[in-house]
């Protein structure tokens, strides 16, 4: 433990300065002893969606994951992604620094803004980068109306 600083004969104790240092203790403590973690619904995959007329789209980075372990569903206003992310496993004299990444199961269903012709949904993987395409039904496509005079 740091001694105080001592300015001008007076005792300028910093709070800050020993938070930090149990946080730091604390963390080095519960690093080597804390069980693994797996992946949460709620937080993986991460899933932007957006849409036009015709389709929807949602993107999610699903990296480090193999395309035949990915599950992908659709139905009526409803999408999920179902999968596996494998998890490194220490072999004899290698400790963990830092395990941030995720790993294990994980199922991420989200509504859709309207319903979707299953039939002519595309999904790409790229780069990490899972992106589906969701073609608009044509019942829930907007009809134009036509006026007779």
């Amino acid at each position: 433990m740091e001694w105080p600083i001592f300015e001008r004969g007076i005792n300028i104790w910093d709070p800050w300065r020993d938070i930090k240092q149990v946080k730091s203790e604390m963390d080095r403590i519960l690093h080597r002893y804390a069980p693994e973690r797996s992946v949460s619904a709620a937080e993986f995959p991460a899933i932007n969606i957006w849409s036009n007329d015709e389709t929807a789209i949602v993107t999610t980075e699903i990296a480090g994951i193999d395309p035949d372990d990915l599950d992908i569903s659709v139905q009526g206003e409803q999408m999920t992604i179902r999968g596996s992310r494998g998890g490194y496993e220490c072999t004899e004299g290698e400790i963990y620094h830092r395990r941030e990444r995720g790993f294990g199961d994980f199922v991420r269903t989200i509504g859709l803004p309207f319903g979707v012709d299953a039939d002519k949904v595309e999904a790409e993987y790229k780069k990490g980068v899972l992106t589906v395409s969701l073609p608009r039904a044509e019942h829930e496509k907007p009809k134009k109306i036509s006026l007779k005079s």
